[in-house]
């Protein structure tokens, strides 16, 4: 067992925190109220080789392991949760186009992507079924060299800023259920495509919203893998995103942590360092503790999935617990900040309404226990 990065994982980690301090985190509330990531960062990102580099280098990416790139997003997601999520999705939205896109489509769009030239969102919720993900009803009707697709899309993140979704449709019937679910890669910028954007409390960067197709055409050349086999390969692909999701959450519990820790050592109050007061330390002892076993188990889901080996309930852990270890833990810096962390001159606040959404997002934490218990039971 070994529970070390390698000598190139650190210096990835250095160079990302570096950036990450330097850049991200002085426009953390400017992104907030501005509503958008600049592209420029997204950019840079690409040029610094931050996006996809677990992918083939076929495809802009490095060939490196899953474990550096939860590195690299528990780095960024430190200076800014909000930027975090870009590459979250080009992980993986990545993985399932670089496996089931034909060649030449996935070099065309993942160069792009990697590179930070384009922006990928994954299109599977609908305004019918929120955790109920196999009971789609967008439909995707084939005529000839295209299938047309109808209808909605809901609580898509980053659905008015990216230039390409990887999109879940009905190629079978209702009653298939997930057998009749088929997976495209659909330009935005397609006829008949339109967006809107919800008013949320948090991840307003990000941005939340809905994709209507109206009789959008889109080519068979475009469709991912075999008809109806749509519905396995993002549930593959999930139990991916769910270890990185944990990691960019608790990177947010953790900078918390240590911008609480040093506030502590340095306000006095009754004539000695607030430090020296149990009631304000020990609940952070506490979760220091918890974040920095929630933090492992991401780290082992990644190392799971790089040795080829199943991490479906793993995983499940990883994304109920972050979300809200975090949100608690964020809470409760918080509140040992007094009065001068309730207000908007401290992050606390935007850390809470950040991390909140992903209790919801990607999975409830019900349908995570809900896989845990189906595991277990197994066995």
């Amino acid at each position: 067992m070994n529970f070390g990065f390698s000598e190139q994982q650190n210096a990835i980690r250095e160079t990302v925190a570096r950036f990450s301090i330097d850049v991200l985190a002085p426009g953390y509330r400017k992104r907030d109220r501005e509503g958008n990531i600049e592209r420029a960062v997204i950019r840079q990102m690409g040029e610094m080789g931050l996006l996809g580099g677990e992918l083939p280098e076929a495809y802009g990416g490095s060939g490196l392991d899953c474990i550096t790139a939860g590195i690299i997003i528990e780095e960024i997601s430190r200076g800014d949760f909000n930027v975090g999520y870009i590459p979250l999705l080009t992980s993986l939205n990545g993985q399932i186009i670089a496996q089931h896109a034909a060649p030449e489509l996935a070099r065309e769009w993942l160069n792009e992507i990697t590179a930070g030239r384009k922006i990928v969102c994954i299109a599977l919720t609908e305004p019918s079924g929120g955790s109920d993900a196999a009971s789609l009803r967008l439909k995707a009707e084939r005529k000839g060299d295209v299938y047309v697709l109808n209808g909605e899309k809901t609580s898509i993140s980053m659905a008015d800023q990216a230039d390409v979704a990887v999109v879940f449709a009905r190629t079978g019937t209702q009653e298939s259920r997930a057998n009749g679910i088929s997976a495209f890669l659909v330009p935005m910028n397609t006829k008949g495509v339109s967006t809107t954007r919800f008013e949320d409390a948090g991840q307003r960067a990000i941005g939340r919203g809905s994709i209507f197709f109206d009789n959008v055409e889109v080519p068979v050349s475009h469709r991912l893998g075999d008809e109806g086999k749509g519905f396995k390969q993002v549930m593959q692909g999930f139990d991916y995103s769910r270890a990185l999701i944990g990691l960019q959450c608790l990177a947010l519990a953790q900078q918390s942590l240590d911008e609480t820790w040093r506030w502590l050592t340095e306000r006095q109050a009754f004539g000695q360092p607030l430090s020296a007061f149990q009631g304000l330390t020990h609940p952070l002892a506490e979760y220091q503790t918890y974040v920095q076993a929630a933090r492992l188990q991401c780290y082992y889901a990644l190392w799971l999935k790089d040795n080829g080996l199943p991490h479906n309930p793993e995983a499940a852990m990883n994304k109920w617990w972050g979300p809200k270890l975090a949100y608690d833990t964020i809470n409760q810096c918080l509140l040992a900040h007094g009065h001068t962390g309730y207000g908007e001159d401290l992050p606390f606040a935007q850390r809470l309404r950040d991390v909140l959404g992903l209790q919801i997002g990607d999975g409830t934490a019900q349908i995570m226990k809900n896989i845990i218990a189906r595991e277990s039971v197994a066995k």
